[in-house]
């Protein structure tokens, strides 16, 4: 148990060094030309000590809001901000799909034509099954990209058993509990396994989660790149390694929505009932459509 906590302090007091280091070094992990600096991306990326420079960050902001709400206010709004701008940008995404479809539908059926060819000079011509199956892609940008934009509208489904009949600061504690132990450990083992998922999908020989730094910087010596690109069919959509790296992208997304969940939830709590959705920036259908909004 004393290891453990040693262990736990240990490595938070290394964030802070780890973090500088790779500022300072950032050749050391950026620079794709070198071989191991790939290994070096790859292995950092789920490792233990990206982790706990996240959640040292976390909790200086933290410590930081405690002395001054405004600051931790401030956190709440740039991370809401940039949930809603991704998700309100991506949101065409739903948009384009549907055009797709009719684009799809008459040309198949109408035209008679077994592809589509789009552009000038050197058009991007593909084979009408490409662009149907294509359209997973558009719902896959969707469903990982809007999903903390929808969260910060109030949009999911949620079941009250317990919280529509508590008070203010039940709620918020209900709140910061649902960030602590939900959100923000689901993101993190989504991260873990989506990181190596990608990555193996994308060069080879293939990392595994597994491995020690050491190891990965051995295989360093044959890796080459390996962009997964085969089909379902075969002149089916081939970009389904794009689904993986939207995978690591929904679990950061998560990640950083569960910080400013639980800020918002902590200030409110602290504040009283006044400050509910202080600051919130929620879409709106129109004058009028207040009863419609939020509800599915």
């Amino acid at each position: 148990m004393l290891d453990a906590i040693v262990w736990f302090f240990q490595n938070i007091g290394l964030a802070f060094y780890n973090f500088f280091y790779a500022l300072t070094h950032p050749g050391l992990w950026l620079d794709w030309s070198d071989k191991e600096a790939i290994m070096r991306f790859v292995y950092y990326g789920g490792s233990v000590e990206l982790f706990f420079v996240a959640f040292t960050a976390v909790l200086l902001l933290f410590a930081v809001g405690l002395w001054r709400n405004g600051f931790l206010w401030g956190c709440v709004r740039v991370l809401e901000g940039f949930a809603n701008s991704v998700g309100r940008f991506f949101a065409w995404a739903g948009l384009l799909m549907v055009l797709q479809q009719v684009v799809i539908v008459f040309v198949q059926r109408i035209f008679a034509r077994p592809d589509i060819s789009i552009g000038f000079g050197i058009p991007l011509e593909m084979d009408i099954s490409w662009w149907s199956e294509e359209l997973k892609f558009y719902n896959a940008l969707v469903v990982a990209l809007c999903c903390t934009y929808t969260f910060v509208q109030g949009g999911h489904v949620r079941v009250d058993l317990i919280y529509s009949a508590v008070g203010h600061r039940s709620k918020r504690v209900i709140d910061m509990v649902g960030s602590l132990v939900f959100m923000m450990p689901m993101a993190v083992l989504i991260w873990m396994y989506g990181w190596y998922f990608m990555w193996r999908h994308l060069i080879t020989p293939k990392p595994s989660a597994s491995d020690t730094l050491d190891r990965l910087l051995m295989k360093a010596r044959a890796v080459r790149w390996n962009v997964e690109t085969i089909g379902f069919s075969p002149s089916g959509f081939n970009g389904y390694f794009l689904f993986k790296i939207l995978m690591v992208a929904f679990a950061g997304m998560v990640f950083l929505h569960a910080v400013a969940f639980f800020f918002r939830s902590f200030l409110e709590w602290k504040e009283g009932p006044a400050s509910e959705n202080k600051y919130l920036d929620k879409d709106s259908l129109g004058e009028g459509e207040e009863a419609f909004e939020g509800t599915h």
